[in-house]
């Protein structure tokens, strides 16, 4: 299997673009301190690889999709499902685009 890292979001929207994926999977993964959860890799499956795009959070926001990241009660910071499906399904405007996370799919 092929691994192809995309460097940028705009890089990423546009082999998504040329390729019509049918679908993409994401992970949300511990980051630093290990209580929050705001690490992103995204998934785009190709016949024999997969192109990957990770982000990471600064702030209120995810660096480079700016998807907003969420404190919980304890100060620990997260992402939630909702908000990276609706983000991937409104800038990649794939027909029929199937949205997975890592653990469900």
């Amino acid at each position: 299997m092929t691994n192809i890292r995309v460097k940028t979001w705009k890089e990423f929207k546009e082999i998504a673009h040329d390729t019509n994926p049918a679908c993409v999977v994401y992970v949300i993964a511990q980051s630093v301190p290990a209580a929050n959860h705001t690490g992103l890799k995204l998934l785009m499956p190709f016949q024999g690889g997969q192109y990957i795009f990770t982000d990471t959070a600064k702030g209120t926001t995810m660096r480079r999709t700016k998807i907003p990241v969420h404190t919980n009660s304890r100060g620990n910071h997260f992402l939630t499902d909702e908000d990276i499906i609706r983000f991937l399904k409104s800038e990649l405007k794939v027909p029929n685009l199937k949205v997975f996370s890592y653990w469900t799919a």
